[in-house]
């Protein structure tokens, strides 16, 4: 039996220590802006302008909060010892890049903080969550155990709800959470057909592999999160992403594709065997046809997506039944992009409207509209389960803008991550958003 559900999107919230390091290595965006002077309080206003036009749209938006940063946990467990002050200036003088990278605020990222799927799909009918373990960056795999912890503060009830733990952070089961996860439907209350992308096989040296970047993603990590979910084979279709794109700067699939209903929207490098990935999806997807819409390098240089990120926009379903594309401004500001565009919204296709955001702070560190959201399908009586503090609302908003303005710096340099000042000003604030969003103590600090 079908039952109606919506597709919620839980934003990250832009924490006070976004800054500017160039830690991803095969992130271009990251790399290229290395060492520039951040405003993590525009970054977090830009954020929240964002989650606030979708859910003037009628999108159920939700909120996910950053985490405490620097985290002296980390570099206690590194052997560092003292006050506080005392390891924040020791790893500042011996290892500038470790404090970088525990004061990185990349958990803003949430299309990396897990993979989801919904109980349409799912053995038990619950909605499963899996924290990605983010092995790949030293600075990402610290996040997924106050992840596990926000998740299970906001999806409680086990009646609806279903937790894992992040699968083992070596580099045979590297897993980036649903950056790598798309799901295709004919409704988000039908089941559906979840699209597993990995970047190569770490015990099959037989399959491609980029020589460039690494594949952040194993076809081991994602047939483990699929068997932990208990879906079947008629929910899931594992696909390998274009090594060739990933030497490119094609880090996660979604710099590269994105899907949503029955359309899976994607440029012609993003898979190493487009037609077979193309006809185990339209084998197993029910109740509705695939709508693949492919964009030709002619039409779209991989240069100009990357640069774009064009497919790093959210695919969203109207209230009409149309489908809208949220991108990043940065897609108007590229000719090739923003003709295509054009031409995309005139073809008479199942994406009517294109609209622009800007997430410019963001974009800077490798990261645009689709990034910045976990797709969490739930229906009613799950969105009635849930912890409600999280969603977003006018009042919500105007109290957050407030928060964000009281606690938040207009510059952030790499020296002043030493600064004790920002760690005090950050678990202050922090403390202060688990009491407006009913959280409960998931920080270490508060523990």
């Amino acid at each position: 039996m079908s039952r109606h559900a919506i597709e919620a999107n839980f934003d990250g919230l832009v924490g006070p220590t976004h800054n500017y390091a160039g830690l991803s290595w095969g992130n271009v965006a990251s790399k290229s802006n290395v060492n520039a002077v951040s405003n993590p309080k525009e970054a977090a206003l830009q954020g929240l302008q964002k989650m606030k036009r979708l859910a003037d749209r009628g999108y159920v938006q939700g909120i996910l909060p950053p985490h405490e940063r620097p985290h002296i946990p980390t570099l206690k467990a590194l052997g560092f010892s003292g006050s506080d002050a005392d390891i924040l200036k020791a790893v500042a003088a011996e290892n500038p890049v470790v404090l970088a990278a525990i004061a990185s605020a990349s958990c803003m990222w949430t299309a990396n903080a897990a993979t989801v799927s919904p109980s349409a799909d799912t053995a038990d009918r619950r909605v499963h969550f899996t924290p990605a373990n983010l092995s790949a960056k030293f600075h990402r795999s610290i996040e997924h155990e106050v992840t596990g912890r926000a998740l299970k503060s906001i999806f409680t009830d086990e009646a609806y709800f279903a937790h894992h733990h992040a699968l083992p952070s070596v580099s045979q089961f590297g897993d980036e959470g649903a950056a790598n996860h798309t799901r295709l439907c004919s409704a988000h209350g039908e089941p559906g057909v979840e699209l597993f992308v990995y970047g190569q096989a770490a015990f099959d040296e037989s399959l491609p592999a980029p020589v460039r970047f690494p594949a952040r993603q194993t076809l081991e990590a994602s047939q483990a999160i699929a068997r932990l979910h208990g879906l079947t084979d008629d929910h899931r279709v594992f696909a390998q992403q274009n090594p060739a794109a990933i030497d490119f700067g094609v880090f996660h699939n979604d710099v590269i594709a994105v899907g949503n209903g029955n359309v899976l929207f994607y440029h012609e490098q993003a898979f190493l065997d487009e037609q077979r990935l193309l006809s185990d999806v339209r084998s197993k997807l029910k109740g509705t046809q695939l709508e693949a819409i492919k964009v030709m390098e002619s039409d779209v240089p991989l240069t100009d997506a990357v640069a774009s990120y064009l497919f790093n926009s959210q695919l969203l379903t109207t209230p009409q039944g149309d489908m809208l594309l949220a991108v990043p401004g940065e897609c108007r500001e590229i000719a090739s992009v923003s003709h295509f565009l054009d031409r995309l919204v005139a073809s008479g296709g199942p994406i009517k409207a294109v609209e622009v955001f800007d997430v410019k702070q963001s974009m800077r560190n490798g990261g645009g509209p689709a990034c910045l959201r976990l797709r969490v399908a739930l229906t009613d009586e799950e969105l009635g389960a849930m912890h409600p503090g999280v969603l977003l609302s006018d009042g919500l908003f105007e109290r957050l803008n407030i928060w964000v303005e009281g606690h938040y710096r207009d510059e952030l340099s790499q020296a002043d991550l030493a600064d004790p000042m920002l760690l005090d000003e950050s678990r202050h604030a922090l403390d202060e958003l688990t009491g407006i969003l009913g959280l409960g103590s998931i920080y270490d600090f508060q523990r």
